[in-house]
């Protein structure tokens, strides 16, 4: 039976940002708040590192904002920096408060055991030993779940968000929720929508990221007009365990923090001929040196060797990934970790001001669905979760201000001519074609050649998804590769619009930083100048900046 509902606050998502922002509207409607598989799959429980927040008397406000703004390569907006991690301390003691268990000195229990990463000039790394996302979850679900007005609906996928096409407003009104146990799709129905689905990370064949990470929120805001930005600039991750049977297990930057060097299969340490930071260099760096290394020596992966650091240090700070790679037959006391970069993080995203709200009203955007302006041309290591945390706070309180709209104009979703298909051999095949040549074209090194290809392939993909799409009953995988496949054309577009190199963006014929392209990249559906692009003509957005 297809349902009609109407609540306060639809938040589809429910890792970090999702939870986060459910607590801060608690009190102030129904919320409900839904994931597309078990409440407990996101990306944050991927997260090991930790989350960047200025905590220690050596460190200061004005470090953070100038590493984030070096990582970021002249395109973070400095007010977004500055608001974020001013902010950043009140939400880790906040989480505290809710019982987070972050890892603290021995013998003095009051004291946060602060980690260094790359591109940071301080000790600011709040962690959880080397599980930090999990222990995050932990908190703020068990928090959640104790609050009578917010509803956590599982197994329940989001078709699209709900913006009549006789709206010449375009006000976000909900989303049709399709039950992924039995096929039916919801009308749900609220003045404020949430997307906190994370990244995009399966565009790609090699990726960090869970299942669950094919850019929904990104794909749904820009089939209904919100602006998008910056979506060339996706994060390599430079270090996955390299494994036949390991599935985009994570290894922590934070390894290389504490000192592990990065050798080729000779055992040569390279990152000195790469930058004067080594290991600690900003994460585009070491990806391209990695990708570098392996291209000139025809191999498959590089080695992380922290043997040479002490036994017990490693364990206790590493147990997680320690036991991990055991599983694996894989002991980092003693033997060097094999690994490869894989794509990790999105740095554009839904473009949304302050407080979470993006170009279409009463939709907004949080966490890694969202582009805040923080993250620029490269996202400064454990700046994600501090993200998350900030902008989901504020944007729950500016959420409850929002106006109800009027739902007469909101039709429930119709099957139509739409039959069961046949024919999902095709849908897997997409999927498959869509992540290699996404990986093959569109990765850490790039051309206009190599893009070009890429560009010819998902005309025909997109044309083949879509003629599918209305043909046949939707699934969740069907709704997932159609994501999948708009997020790779705003990546693709945007790369072909971005004429130099700069952060996590290189394209071999323009080696260079351009001060002309010292701007986003920002794209519309229904709004904005055309933009030729690869002898088509895309929408863009203004400037950006």
């Amino acid at each position: 039976m297809t349902l009609r509902i109407e609540c306060d606050f639809l938040v589809i998502g429910t890792g970090i940002a999702g939870l986060t922002f459910a607590r801060s509207v608690a009190g102030r409607g129904r919320v409900i708040l839904m994931s597309k598989r078990g409440v407990d799959v996101s990306a944050t429980q991927n997260a090991q590192g930790g989350v960047a927040s200025v905590t220690g008397g050596e460190d200061s406000f004005e470090a953070h904002v100038s590493d984030t703004l070096a990582a970021g390569c002249g395109l973070c907006r400095r007010e977004a920096v500055e608001m974020c991690v001013h902010d950043g301390p009140a939400r880790i003691n906040e989480l505290r408060e809710l019982g987070a268990r972050f890892t603290t000195h021995k013998g003095r229990p009051d004291e946060l055991d602060l980690g260094r990463e790359g591109g940071h000039s301080a000790r600011r790394i709040v962690h959880a030993e080397d599980a930090t996302g999990r222990e995050m979850i932990r908190a703020l679900l068990e928090s959640v779940r104790q609050l009578p007005d917010v509803e956590i609906w599982e197994n329940h996928i989001a078709v699209d968000l709900i913006v009549p096409s006789d709206d010449d407003d375009r006000v976000c009104k909900g989303a049709y929720v399709m039950d992924t146990a039995t096929g039916e799709t919801h009308t749900i129905l609220a003045p404020v929508t949430v997307l906190a689905t994370g990244g995009a990370g399966k565009v790609y064949l090699y990726t960090s990221n869970p299942d669950v990470a094919t850019g929904d929120g990104i794909a749904m805001g820009y089939r209904v007009g919100a602006r998008v930005a910056n979506m060339e600039f996706f994060q390599f991750h430079p270090t996955i365990l390299y494994h036949p049977e390991a599935k985009g297990m994570l290894i922590s930057e934070a390894l290389r923090g504490e000192g592990g060097v990065l050798r080729d299969l000779g055992g040569r340490a390279f990152m000195a001929s790469y930058h004067e930071a080594k290991e600690l260099a900003p994460r585009d760096v070491v990806a391209r040196a990695i990708d570098t290394e392996m291209k000139a020596s025809g191999e498959d992966h590089v080695h992380l060797d922290v043997s040479h650091l002490d036994s017990a240090f490693v364990r206790e700070r590493f147990p997680n990934i320690h036991s991990g790679c055991l599983k694996y037959g894989i002991d980092i006391t003693v033997q060097p970790i094999p690994v490869v970069p894989a794509a990790h993080y999105t740095c554009g995203g839904l473009v949304t001001d302050l407080d979470g709200r993006t170009s279409v009203p009463g939709l907004f955007a949080v966490g890694e669905t969202a582009c805040t302006g923080l993250h620029g041309a490269n996202r400064l290591a454990s700046n994600s979760l501090l993200e998350c945390l900030v902008f989901a706070h504020r944007a729950g309180i500016a959420a409850v201000d929002a106006p109800r709209p009027d739902y007469d104009d909101v039709s429930d979703w119709e099957v139509g001519d739409a039959v069961p298909s046949d024919e999902s051999v095709v849908v897997s095949q997409d999927w498959d074609e869509v992540r290699r040549y996404m990986w093959n074209y569109v990765g850490i090194v790039r051309s206009d050649r190599r893009l070009m290809r890429a560009l010819r392939r998902q005309d025909l993909m997109e044309e083949e998804i879509t003629e599918y799409y209305w043909k046949y009953f939707v699934t969740s995988d069907l709704l997932e590769l159609r994501n999948i496949a708009t997020v790779a054309s705003l990546i693709i577009h945007s790369a072909l619009l971005r004429k130099e190199s700069r952060g996590l963006h290189y394209n071999s014929d323009y080696p260079s930083e351009d001060p002309a392209f010292a701007k986003d990249t920002v794209l519309s559906r229904f709004e904005g100048d055309m933009a030729p692009v690869g002898g088509r003509r895309v929408k863009l957005f203004g400037a950006g900046g």
